[in-house]
């Protein structure tokens, strides 16, 4: 009866927590994250494994990556956070109209948690519940006086004082798995929240459709949802392969920054794929390869280079220019003792930000593309495991000519001989609590006279 009543008090508390967790999300999660705004992993083992395994799902965190490994985890609740440092820095040469000089953006630790639930409903079917949330495009540049000729003596990098953005997104999904044989599907629906600001931009006021809706307005939340699912087939004993999928998530407009993003606030999440396979090369290694692309450009207000000929805000206004990421995964784990396992990955991305579009992309620097990770998971007992994951992303430049813009809805103009470099790098360490109920008992059979 103790027994019972503790498992009951668990799973009460991982609820509590998801809940607990999609409330403090947006209070500590606002980061630059990596795969252009996408976190890498989610969870202690995607980190040390550098996001791969969407062949090899082993805990309840697999619903972020493929909800049909969830007939494999079994019943379990972990929590996790990560202590998030990006490093942004730009450096202008030769501009008319931002800050020359080499500037480092403020605010460089951030904390992102996670939460997930799963549990069998019948030898070959499961559910799983997850909170998870991706930082997004963090700026907050200092307050330097402005040299630039057109500046005319301003401060901050678009000569309108402080300046940055702040965008934050948190996924709350609920998934359910089912396994046909050695095939197995799963399909999770997944609710998303986002907060952005934007400051600092009054100097693009006379390009904007709605100029008191373009900056400096606070916070402003947005509202949505899609529909990620996958398979996972075990085509040899020790060799699977994994497909999943996520749709774009579908949201509602940031009101208040209708004059900034296109299609009048619009700022939708865009959709991703992911394929791989993972091989046993022993009962106690795995390896694993997967290769994700990313939709940015499906995306207006992100995808829309910022020569547009149109009015920021407008259907077809500008927006930051990025291309579709293509990111190639690798990891291994390595399961040394029946309590220690240890986990290293490497992935490598595209960037997603091409010369043209450096000056609007000051406010969202995501241009680093390789991944170097590893970690470990130790069994403290039967049912609880601690695991930690470490990242290193070595720092990866872009540089382009200075955009100006000299008459509403005109393209911009390259400035001759200007230059500006944005340039990144970034640390991550992530620690992860995972507790495991004990198998319930079959059913004693009942027997009739």
């Amino acid at each position: 009866m103790q027994q019972g009543l503790k498992q009951r008090g668990l799973r009460f508390a991982g609820a509590a927590g998801i809940g607990f967790l999609a409330l403090t999300t947006f209070a500590v999660g606002d980061a630059q994250a990596t795969e252009g705004y996408f976190q890498y992993g989610y969870g202690a083992r995607q980190g040390g494994l550098a996001g791969a395994g969407v062949a090899d799902s082993r805990d309840a965190m697999a619903l972020s990556l493929n909800p049909a490994g969830l007939v494999h985890v079994g019943r379990q609740w972990q929590f996790g956070a990560s202590l998030f440092m990006p490093y942004r820095d730009y450096t202008a040469t030769g501009t008319l109209n931002i800050a020359p000089g080499k500037f480092d953006s403020k605010q460089n630790v951030f904390v992102v948690p996670n939460i997930a639930y799963s549990s069998p409903i019948d030898p070959d079917s499961a559910w799983g519940l997850a909170v998870y949330g991706n930082g997004g495009m963090n700026t907050n540049w200092p307050v330097m006086t402005n040299t630039a000729a057109f500046c005319g003596g301003g401060t901050g990098v678009y000569c309108a004082g402080q300046a940055g953005v702040d965008l934050m997104q948190a996924f709350i999904s609920l998934g359910y798995a089912r396994r046909f044989g050695s095939f197995s599907v799963g399909v999770a629906p997944v609710v998303a929240i986002q907060r952005f600001k934007a400051q600092g931009l009054r100097g693009f006021a006379f390009t904007s459709s709605d100029p008191t809706h373009l900056t400096n307005n606070g916070y402003d939340w947005s509202y949505g949802g899609g529909v990620r699912a996958g398979v996972e087939w075990s085509v040899m004993p020790n060799v699977r392969i994994g497909v999943a999928g996520q749709s774009p998530m579908w949201m509602t407009k940031l009101d208040k920054y209708a004059g900034l993003f296109a299609e009048s606030g619009g700022f939708d999440i865009p959709g991703a794929v992911t394929a791989g396979v993972a091989w046993d090369v022993m009962p106690t290694l795995t390896l694993m390869v997967d290769y994700k692309h990313v939709f940015y450009g499906s995306i207006k207000s992100i995808a829309n280079p910022m020569a547009s000929p149109a009015l920021l805000g407008a259907p077809n206004g500008p927006g930051f220019g990025w291309h579709d990421v293509d990111i190639v995964k690798f990891g291994a784990e390595w399961r040394a003792t029946p309590t220690w396992t240890w986990r290293v990955g490497y992935a490598h991305n595209t960037n997603p930000i091409k010369a043209p579009d450096v000056t609007f992309n000051i406010l969202a620097p995501g241009v680093v593309t390789d991944h170097i990770t590893g970690g470990f998971a130790w069994d403290v007992s039967r049912n609880s495991t601690v695991e930690f994951a470490a990242a290193y992303v070595p720092t990866h430049s872009v540089s382009g000519p200075e955009c100006l813009i000299f008459a509403a809805a005109a393209v911009c103009t390259p400035t001759a001989g200007s230059n500006i470099e944005l340039a990144m790098h970034q640390y991550q360490f992530t620690f992860g609590y995972t507790y495991k109920f004990d198998t319930a008992p079959a059913p004693a059979k009942m027997v009739y006279r």
